[in-house]
């Protein structure tokens, strides 16, 4: 014969509880969720008459919950920032290992979309006597003389854009999966064209008008940079 004996827990009541938040009074430090679910004594002081600690606990609240919900966000922000600015150490590295003006092409076009974590990543020079070397690289898109002014702004250097319709002049033969993207003028020198490095997106909104740009804007500067060094050896 058994005997099945349940283990019973000891009810707290209020003063082992008041007892244990005496004890340790940083609890709601450490639990301020547990502080915003707390309800505080609600005086009754009659018709009429506003209970204004209750709502100053109120207000208290919604500041507590307002301030975790900002703090939550700068931690996403920050964390997303560290991708993107890890990222673009990647691409900048890559292409510092260029070994020459095409191997460099090769790298924008199929390395930075993976590290970049892009569907798309080209790039191009409009059609220019000073582009002669630059256009004949691998992946290399010719764009119309102005293109660029049209598209970033007269002498902008870095357009996002939500909703990207491209004809193929600047995602080629697949601009057709390209639905938002970052486009970043390239000034190699006098003695090349102006030129763009462009990323693009399948997902419509990827790249939008409230991002920030330095980082792209970084990137294209070194490509700017080693274009201007290989196509001078070319």
């Amino acid at each position: 014969m058994t005997t099945n004996t349940q283990a019973t827990t000891p009810l707290l009541n209020d003063g082992d509880i008041g007892q244990y938040l005496l004890n340790n009074p940083e609890f709601f430090s450490r639990n301020p969720d547990v502080l915003v679910q707390m309800k505080g004594p609600i005086a009754d002081r009659g018709a009429g008459v506003v209970d204004f600690q209750s709502a100053m606990v109120d207000r208290l609240r919604d500041e507590i919950q307002n301030l975790t919900a900002c703090t939550q966000d700068v931690i996403e922000t920050s964390r997303t920032n560290m991708t993107y600015l890890t990222r673009t150490h990647a691409a900048t590295l890559a292409l510092l290992s260029a070994q020459d003006a095409d191997h460099m092409a090769r790298i924008i076009s199929d390395d930075l979309p993976l590290l970049l974590d892009v569907d798309v990543v080209a790039f191009g020079f409009e059609q220019d006597i000073r582009a002669e070397a630059a256009l004949r690289l691998p992946g290399v898109r010719m764009l119309p003389f102005s293109y660029l002014d049209a598209q970033i702004g007269e002498g902008g250097d870095v357009a996002l854009i939500r909703d990207m319709l491209d004809d193929g002049t600047i995602f080629s033969d697949q601009h057709e999966m390209v639905r938002s993207a970052a486009l970043a003028r390239l000034r190699p020198g006098a003695n090349c064209a102006s030129g763009v490095l462009a990323l693009g997106s399948s997902m419509s909104g990827a790249f939008h008008a409230g991002q920030g740009t330095d980082l792209l804007n970084f990137l294209a500067r070194v490509c700017e940079k080693l274009f201007q060094r290989w196509l001078a050896k070319a």
